[in-house]
C-alpha cells in the first residue's frame, strides 16, 4: 500500500510570521484560544517527529511537510521522501495568510502528488514504537472507532463539533447506516468506549463521535466527497484567518468517512494517547521514555508550571529512544 503522512508545522519566531500574525490578529491575549501562544510555539522536538517516523514507520511513501513557507533550518528538504508543501500550494490565495489550523486541514485533499491513503499528524502526534501499515489502514480502507461521546460541553472546540455532526445529519439518515452495517458501530474491540452507541441504539440522529486526538488516517475521496456535498458550507468558513466557533473541523470528514462505512472496526485508544501537558506531564515524560504507546500526543498549554523544566524532562525521555539522527536531519 502506498501511505503518506501529512504533518503541520509552524516557526513563531519566524520575522515575516510574527509580522503577519500581529498584522492580522491585532492585540494578543494569549488567553484567548484561537491566539494562544501553545497553539504555534515549538520547543525544538520537531526532529523527533522525522526520527520517529524513519525508525518506527520506515514504511511511509512520502512525508508532506506543511507551512506557510518555512524550514527548520537542520531539515534536508532533498529528502526523497520529502515534499515540501506552502500553504500557498493548495489553498485558494485570497484566504492567506492563514493561522486557522482548520481551514489549513479541509484543503488537504489539493495537496500535490498526496496518496489516495494518507495519516494527517498535527506536529505535537509523534511515534514512539513499531507501527505497520494496517495500523492504519486494511483492504485499503482506514481503520478508527465508531463510537460515540457525550457532547455537552461549551468550549470552542464543542462548538465546532457541533458544527460538524448537522452537516452529518444533514447528509445522513442514523436508522439507514445502522441497518447496513450495525457490526461496525457495535464492535466488541470498543469495549467500554462503545456503551453509548447502545444507549442511544434507538435514538434517531448521530451525535458527536469520540475522537482521539491523534494521527488520523483518510481517504482522499472522503474529502472530495465531503466537499462535493458541503462547498457551500466549507467555502463560507475558509474567510476565518484564526479559529472560530463557527469552524468546521476535520472530525466532519472523519465521521463523513464512517458514516459512509468506509473505514474497519478498530479501537484506536489501545495504542494512542493523548497528554494534556498542563496535567499530566509526569505520565507524558514516562510514556514517551517506556513507549507504553505507539502514538502519543503532547498537547501544549499556556498554563503548564515549570514549563522549561518539562520541556527538558521530555526531551530527555525522546534522546532516550531515538538518540540517533534520521537520514530527514542535515
Amino acid at each position: 500500500m502506498d501511505i503518506d503522512f501529512i504533518v503541520t508545522w509552524v516557526d513563531m519566531d519566524d520575522p515575516k510570521w510574527k509580522e503577519e500574525f500581529y498584522r492580522y490578529s491585532g492585540k494578543i491575549d494569549n488567553s484567548v484560544n484561537e491566539l494562544s501562544e501553545a497553539r504555534f510555539r515549538d520547543y525544538g522536538f520537531l526532529k523527533y517527529w522525522f526520527r520517529g517516523v524513519e525508525k518506527f514507520a520506515p514504511w511511509v511513501r512520502k512525508v508532506h511537510f506543511v507551512t506557510s513557507g518555512q524550514k527548520p533550518d537542520w531539515l534536508d528538504t532533498n529528502h526523497p521522501k520529502l515534499n515540501m508543501v506552502s500553504h500557498k500550494d493548495y489553498i485558494p490565495q485570497k484566504y492567506l495568510p492563514v493561522f486557522n489550523s482548520n481551514l489549513i486541514e479541509i484543503y488537504m485533499h489539493k495537496i500535490p502528488n498526496l496518496s489516495e491513503k494518507f495519516v494527517y499528524f498535527n506536529d505535537d502526534f509523534f511515534i514512539t514504537n513499531h507501527l505497520s501499515p494496517d495500523r492504519f489502514f486494511v483492504n485499503e480502507l482506514p481503520n478508527d472507532i465508531a463510537a460515540f461521546r457525550h457532547n455537552t460541553g461549551f468550549s470552542q472546540f464543542e462548538k465546532m463539533l457541533k458544527n460538524n455532526i448537522r452537516l452529518i445529519n444533514k447528509h445522513f439518515d442514523k436508522k439507514e447506516v445502522f441497518k447496513k452495517d450495525a457490526w461496525k458501530w457495535y464492535h466488541p474491540s470498543y469495549g467500554k468506549r462503545g456503551r453509548v452507541n447502545h444507549l442511544l441504539k434507538y435514538y434517531d440522529k448521530f451525535v458527536t463521535l469520540r475522537t482521539p486526538h491523534n494521527a488520523q488516517p483518510f481517504l482522499k475521496q472522503t474529502f472530495e466527497e465531503v466537499w462535493k456535498h458541503c462547498e457551500n458550507e466549507l467555502v463560507a468558513m475558509s474567510s476565518h484567518r484564526f479559529r472560530s466557533s463557527n469552524d468546521l473541523t476535520p472530525e466532519l470528514f472523519k465521521t463523513w468517512q464512517i458514516c459512509s462505512s468506509n473505514f474497519n472496526p478498530y479501537n484506536t485508544y489501545q495504542d494512542t494517547k493523548m497528554f494534556p501537558l498542563m496535567l499530566k506531564s509526569k505520565k507524558a515524560i514516562q510514556a514517551v521514555r517506556q513507549q507504553t504507546y505507539s502514538l502519543v500526543c503532547l498537547n501544549d498549554s499556556i498554563y503548564i508550571r515549570n514549563y522549561k523544566k518539562t520541556m527538558e524532562n521530555i526531551k530527555s525521555s525522546f534522546d532516550a529512544i531515538l538518540p540517533e539522527k534520521s537520514s530527514f536531519e542535515l
